[in-house]
């Protein structure tokens, strides 16, 4: 029964797509954009068969191959921001919950409209569980977007926070470690050319030193770079971030960011000399997470340390 849905899942989009040799040719563009995926995105998300959900996840993906939509890393721009060859503009990276082919959407058109540069399409550990949007899911359901607004070019998504709990790791390092690789895994096997590692929950500050504070950090950040450089495919190079300051924890200094990245690249060099490292690295200067309510239920006027952002900027 399962491969007669895949089956009629295939045969249904006969006028819009051909299917030869494992590759997905658009013979219907129009077709396609206007009514076809909107059916393919639903059954990619809601279909009742698991291997129907994943066919149609593989045909959305393919059909944005075919039609110039393709995922793609940031770290070439990151790197061009670093040599100060461009500059004067941010890259938005935008979390989406729920309601995801709608959301990314609204986020593309407006995109097309103002003629805009990159945008990111992120989500975390923790949104992945608790809105159960696997990295696959996901990526389909932006891709699909993309093709019916006429998006094309580069996607880029990205793992954001990928986590280490604190609380899981101190039960049991070595299962809380393998969770966050799994998770790289499914998330670059889903497209997912951009990563943001985040084991800052394990910094130590009662430990007397900024490299002893850091040293957890950074060790399982290199690790967990070293095992995303054996697993990009050839010819990419996945955008990697690291973090040396817990939201909601205290400012971040230099002395931390130094400490950290003096102990990554040292790790990183063991693996291998010529390991690509991280692009980006996010600090703490003032802000929690879903902000600080107030009494009288509104939300406290972000405080941040714009000083000890520069300062960090210049060191970084």
């Amino acid at each position: 029964m399962r491969d007669d849905h895949v089956a009629a899942l295939k045969e249904g989009m006969r006028d819009s797509l051909a299917i030869e040799a494992g590759e997905v040719r658009v013979l219907d563009e129009r077709r396609l954009r206007d009514t076809e995926i909107v059916r393919l995105v639903h059954t990619a998300v809601f279909g009742a068969d698991a291997a129907v959900r994943q066919a149609a996840r593989w045909l959305i993906r393919r059909a944005g191959a075919a039609l110039g939509i393709f995922p793609s890393s940031i770290q070439p721009l990151y790197e061009a921001m670093g040599r100060e060859a461009v500059s004067g503009f941010t890259v938005p990276a935008i979390n989406i919950r729920a309601l995801t082919f709608d959301v990314a959407q609204a986020v593309l058109r407006a995109a097309l409209a103002g003629r805009v540069g990159p945008v990111l399409f992120e989500i975390a550990r923790s949104e992945i569980d608790y809105t159960r949007q696997r990295p696959e899911e996901y990526a389909a359901a932006v891709t699909a977007a993309a093709i019916r607004t006429g998006y094309r070019g580069p996607l880029f998504l990205q793992g954001d926070h990928f986590q280490v709990n604190a609380k899981k790791y101190a039960q049991d390092p070595a299962a809380e470690v393998r969770a966050v690789k799994d998770l790289i895994w499914e998330a670059i096997e889903g497209g997912f050319y951009n990563i943001d590692i985040d084991t800052s929950t394990l910094v130590d500050l009662s430990r007397p030193t900024p490299a002893r504070q850091q040293e957890t950090n950074y060790t399982l950040a290199a690790e967990l770079t070293t095992m995303i450089r054996d697993l990009e495919p050839a010819g990419i190079t996945i955008s990697v971030g690291g973090e040396i300051g817990e939201v909601g924890g205290k400012n971040s200094t230099v002395e931390e960011l130094r400490a950290f990245m003096d102990g990554y690249r040292s790790v990183l060099r063991e693996a291998g000399a010529d390991l690509a490292g991280i692009s980006k690295i996010s600090v703490q200067t003032g802000t929690t997470h879903g902000g600080v309510p107030l009494a009288d239920g509104s939300v406290a006027k972000v405080k941040i340390d714009f000083d000890t952002l520069a300062e960090l900027s210049r060191a970084a």
